[in-house]
């Protein structure tokens, strides 16, 4: 193998991305199931370090990228079907012009409110189990999974009373399509750096996925997260400033900021019950914080999406 290949194989380049955690009022549309066309709609660059409320089914017939899915990085050059579950850390590097495929996003509470789409979902654990959510496919699968998305797509442009249901049907056969002769591929290596990168996102979310007024945040500074990764702060920072373009703080904010904007559309909680959960004392603090770093108060964001 040339030293080429093993570079492209390295997650060394992660520096373009452009909002790492976005809110848009798309996110916090009342959809359950969207089908998307990868050459309308191809995968930027991204990392997506924090909890999202939705699967993806992420099909690829044309492009190369670099795909990390937790510690597991696999170079995709290959007509390849990946399944996302809502809590991993993902990340996609695009390495190409061209784009074909599909991808799906379904919501975490719409497989909770239909039983046989869960059953399918928990009985072949593609989701689940990291050796099994990467699948290279077969002339014969690719072909099968190609039209149960085209049809999929179809459902989903046109709507109607039984989109929905047809589209949930067409998951489930996209799943077992799949399983049937499906070839595992080895990850590439993940050097020692990203490894840290990793836990330092997985640690992030830990500490905020789970937030409320009886439990609110408890580490906010480079310091405090550094330490429990028994590393210094100066070479945390280097890895992120090198990896996402970020630093450690940033990182923090960002992610401080998400779940904030989470709580002001998602719950009735005052301002100072919700500055508490992220760590703010006072309610004029975590107003003047959210304010500087989104351009708006609190209360006219709130109100704005809810116009």
């Amino acid at each position: 193998m040339s030293d080429s290949t093993i570079d492209i194989k390295c997650i060394e380049q992660l520096r373009d991305i452009p909002d790492l955690i976005p809110v848009t009022r798309n996110y916090f549309e009342n959809w359950n199931i969207k089908v998307f066309n990868r050459e309308q709609n191809s995968c930027k660059n991204y990392l997506s370090p924090n909890r999202r409320d939705f699967y993806k089914i992420l099909f690829i017939t044309e492009g190369v990228g670099l795909f990390s899915l937790g510690t597991r990085t696999y170079h995709i050059d290959k007509p390849m079907i990946l399944f996302i579950h809502p809590n991993e850390i993902v990340s996609w590097k695009n390495m190409s012009d061209r784009s074909a495929g599909y991808y799906t996003l379904f919501k975490k509470r719409y497989i909770d409110a239909h039983p046989i789409l869960k059953s399918v979902v928990d009985k072949y654990q593609l989701f689940t189990d990291a050796n099994k959510s990467v699948i290279c496919l077969r002339e014969n699968s690719l072909n099968v999974i190609d039209k149960l998305f085209k049809q999929m797509h179809t459902e989903d442009t046109i709507g109607g009373a039984l989109a929905e249901d047809a589209m949930m049907a067409y998951i489930q056969l996209i799943i077992i399509e799949s399983i049937k002769n499906a070839d595992f591929p080895l990850p590439d290596t993940v050097n020692a750096e990203f490894r840290h990168i990793h836990q330092f996102f997985q640690l992030l979310e830990s500490k905020t996925s789970e937030i409320n007024y009886n439990n609110p945040v408890k580490m906010k500074t480079a310091k405090e997260f550094a330490d429990n990764l028994s590393l210094h702060p100066n070479h945390l920072n280097v890895l992120l400033k090198k990896y996402t373009g970020q630093n450690v703080s940033t990182h923090i904010k960002n992610r401080l900021l998400e779940e904030s904007k989470a709580l002001l559309l998602q719950t009735d909680w005052t301002l100072q019950e919700i500055g508490y959960c992220i760590g703010f004392a006072d309610q004029p603090n975590f107003s003047q914080f959210f304010k500087k770093n989104i351009g708006v108060t609190p209360n006219e964001f709130r109100r704005n999406y809810q116009a």
